[in-house]
């Protein structure tokens, strides 16, 4: 039978605590002191649970099949209420705290939404395995050079040294944050530049001679496969984006009007902008037509709410007899980034951003999405005629001199992917 508050009201206290059940596992505690309690039985993973909803008159009758409902709702959700209770605590006890830990997962929460599910992971799981351990606790005003390298340095000393220079962007992201929000004074990750040892590039497989580039484009045209992988494997050269962007491009992103493809680029979370040659417009248009059913460019196969399979590009060039030694998804972007400095002798600065990469180098890449946009709106235009004459068999002049040092180095750190 369901409480009322005449019930609680007239409740006595007895020698022993009496329970009065309102339904759902909510009942009221009376204690023998006169105190009444508000508790919620349930069971979560096989183990019966109790949490605590409050104190009566406090906490009404309303207001505890309120938060008893609440409750419910978590446990649907596979959330288990009284874990929720205490992360909550632990997140209001830590709630202003300056330590490095602290900050760092501060600065998580605010960039979580943006990134992809992925992405969160590795960023967090690196923090808590390679940096909270050893200067987690430190206040992060007070951490020094010195405690930061070591920190590195233990990471390089077991043989990964792409992720201990990941670490190291990781936290100098998160000491200019401290830095914004008043926290620190500067950001000592700077002072590491060069500490440590230069990641030797390991290039994706790719094809960068004109007449290998050449035969490569043939064979994609004559590629007989699903409209949307015949689509996605011509347009792949034109854009040359990261493989999990192109299979993800989403109709609401494109604009064929303006011949723009913009897109929050999940790793670093800045809108990123895609010029539209005027070979690629009609690969869209005429893709658009069979697929704008679906919110994906490249729907799934299976499933018309789910995107491209990861494989898709893959298998494509397989059975077009490329191997994998010869050419990746990746190897695009490594064919444009070669052909369009050292053939095409466009800015290294124009590639990286038109890239998505976002390293700071000694040229100092922007990150804004607009960046030399009208400049490199004539380089993708460039871009897509030069594999148009490629193509059609004209002879294309070789490049001129080898890439200078300023370009080996940049192109070595771009090479491997941040977080």
């Amino acid at each position: 039978m369901r409480l009322t508050d005449t019930t609680i009201t007239n409740a006595k206290p007895a020698a022993k605590p009496q329970r009065l059940f309102d339904g759902g596992g909510l009942y009221l505690e009376v204690a023998p002191a006169g105190g009444k309690w508000w508790r919620l039985k349930y069971r979560f993973a096989g183990k019966e649970k109790r949490i605590s909803l409050g104190v009566y008159p406090k906490v009404s009758l309303t207001e505890a099949r309120t938060r008893r409902d609440a409750a419910k709702q978590q446990l649907s959700n596979g959330i288990d209420p009284s874990a929720a209770r205490k992360a909550q605590k632990a997140l209001r006890q830590t709630a202003g705290s300056t330590s490095f830990e602290a900050v760092a997962r501060e600065w998580f929460a605010k960039h979580e939404p943006k990134w992809s599910q992925a992405h969160a992971v590795r960023v967090i799981s690196g923090l808590q395995r390679d940096v909270f351990p050893g200067i987690g606790a430190i206040e992060i005003a007070q951490l020094t050079p010195q405690e930061l390298l070591s920190t590195v340095r233990q990471i390089e000393q077991r043989g990964a040294l792409e992720t201990a220079h990941r670490i190291l962007n990781l936290c100098g992201q998160i000491m200019r944050y401290a830095l914004a929000t008043g926290r620190a004074a500067r950001d000592i990750s700077a002072d590491l530049r060069g500490a440590l040892p230069q990641v030797e590039p390991k290039p994706f497989p790719t094809v960068s001679k004109p007449e290998q580039v050449a035969e490569l484009l043939r064979a994609i045209d004559a590629y007989q496969g699903t409209p949307e992988v015949s689509s996605a494997l011509k347009l792949a050269p034109l854009v040359f984006v990261r493989p999990g962007e192109l299979r993800k491009a989403r109709w609401k992103e494109i604009d064929l009007k303006t011949a723009e493809w913009r897109f929050t680029i999940a790793r670093s979370g800045i809108e990123h902008v895609v010029p539209l040659s005027r070979q690629a417009i009609p690969l869209l248009a005429n893709l658009q037509t069979l697929t704008s059913h679906s919110e994906y460019v490249f729907p799934g196969g299976r499933s018309s709410s789910r995107p491209m399979s990861d494989n898709a590009i893959l298998a494509a060039l397989r059975n077009m007899g490329i191997s994998k030694n010869a050419m990746t998804g990746h190897g695009f972007r490594a064919m444009a980034r070669t052909i369009l400095g050292e053939i095409l002798g466009f800015r290294p600065e124009l590639i990286e951003q038109q890239l998505g990469n976002t390293v700071e180098t000694e040229y100092g890449l922007p990150a804004s999405k607009s960046s030399h946009l009208r400049e490199r709106k004539k380089m993708m235009q460039a871009w897509a005629d030069y594999l148009d004459r490629l193509k059609a068999g004209s002879k294309e002049p070789k490049a001129a001199k080898k890439p200078t040092k300023k370009t080996q180095e940049v192109t070595a750190q771009m090479n491997f992917e941040l977080f």
